[in-house]
């Protein structure tokens, strides 16, 4: 992660390891005789240091320089790593606020959207499902029964998710301290483990078709279940590109687009598979049903992945890491190194954990105004549950919190 100028390629290379860098600030240290003003003196230290203080806007390309890249051997690629490095540098250099006013502006900009995506997809669930029973029951098609418990539990889904994003917003703090922010992720996981059993039963029907035969080369073709089912598909594709660009926005809308996503495949296929059994050979349909089967369980398994992986404590990304470390070094001059910056899923969100170093000689309640000041610019940033910041006056000790196994 180098870009071109000596100052800037250490900067950069700093925040790839984030680890005992010694920062050079300019003094802009207010005294501290009076102990009164220490929480208003720590912001206006912060407010009023060099916005640049490594100068990485001059490693910023304008774009007929990106323009230029282009036109060179290879030269997509080098104009998109510089894209990526000039929408790194722009982060790194807007403040904290400005983040946060942002996502709260894009969250307030979405809201009314989320909504419609949630309520529109509950109500054209329970209509497809109605629609996709009669299909199933009146052509008797593996391959339709198998979109029809796909549809029946698309709409038990959107309603156990909306119970569940209502749950978590009442949790009884007293008895859950860190809230419901996790609920919904376990909630994906039980429902993406049902889907996955129900659908075992239809493979495993479909495989006893298969081997008990059938008197004739061909089943009898039903023209409304197709259509039903035609009408299903239609529905889903609006509703799959309307939730495209909303996707990350809500972690409900998320699975919702994913099962539209899903749908797209299972109804699409389950009409080629059932008109085929009717028409070419009669195995199609019970071979269409276990494949749809089979690629339902797939896709739910690498959601259930998806989700445990954020229980689990999966690392935040990079740049979200180079964000903090970035900041946690510029905040003030009194913090001398950053030793270990650590963010991580729990559940949706990240905790974040920042040990700096300041001088061993810092009075005690300079150290916890200025690591509390940092704490709370953290937590206020998009996605971010809480924030840990821990003082240190070294950084030769092993990292805390390491239990060795």
């Amino acid at each position: 992660m180098v870009i071109t100028g000596s100052t800037t390629a250490m900067a950069l290379d700093t925040l790839t390891t984030g680890l005992s860098y010694t920062s050079k600030l300019p003094d802009t240290t207010v005294p501290a005789s009076d102990r009164s003003d220490d929480i208003e003196m720590v912001m206006q230290a912060a407010d009023n240091s060099q916005p640049d203080p490594f100068e990485f806007q001059k490693s910023l390309k304008s774009d007929a320089e990106l323009s230029q890249l282009r036109r060179r051997h290879k030269g997509k690629r080098l104009e998109k790593y510089h894209r990526r490095q000039n929408d790194l540098i722009l982060s790194l250099l807007k403040s904290m606020e400005d983040h946060t006013k942002d996502a709260q502006d894009e969250e307030e900009d979405a809201r009314l959207p989320v909504k419609i995506a949630i309520w529109a997809s509950l109500i054209a669930n329970f209509s497809l499902c109605v629609l996709q029973l009669y299909a199933a029951i009146s052509a008797v098609s593996f391959s339709l029964i198998a979109t029809a418990i796909d549809s029946i539990f698309d709409f038990g889904s959107n309603l156990f998710l909306y119970i569940i994003h209502k749950q978590a917003e009442r949790m009884d703090i007293g008895k859950w301290p860190v809230g419901g922010a996790r609920l919904e992720t376990i909630g994906n996981i039980i429902y993406g483990s049902l889907m996955s059993a129900v659908n075992l039963v239809v493979i495993v029907e479909s495989i006893r078709s298969l081997l008990s035969g059938s008197s004739g080369d061909t089943k009898s073709f039903h023209l409304p279940s197709i259509l039903a089912v035609a009408a299903a598909l239609a529905v889903k594709l609006v509703l799959f590109f309307y939730c495209l660009s909303l996707r990350s926005k809500s972690s409900q809308v998320h699975v919702i687009w994913e099962d539209h996503r899903n749908d797209l495949f299972i109804n699409g296929f389950g009409i080629l598979m059932s008109a085929g059994g009717s028409r070419l050979r009669w195995w199609l349909d019970p071979t269409g049903g276990a494949l749809i089967g089979a690629g339902v369980i797939v896709a739910w398994l690498y959601t259930i992945y998806q989700q445990f992986c954020l229980l689990a404590g999966k690392s935040a990304p990079h740049e979200f890491l180079q964000l903090i470390i970035y900041k946690a070094m510029t905040f003030s001059e009194e913090i001398e190194k950053i030793d270990t910056v650590r963010a991580y899923h729990s559940g949706p969100d990240y905790f974040v954990e920042v040990d700096i170093v300041m001088d061993a000689n810092t009075p005690l309640w300079k150290a916890h105004d200025i690591s509390q000041q940092l704490q709370d610019k953290i937590e206020v940033l998009p996605n971010v549950e809480r924030a840990f910041v821990h003082v240190d006056h070294e950084t030769t000790h092993a990292p805390e919190h390491r239990k060795m196994i």
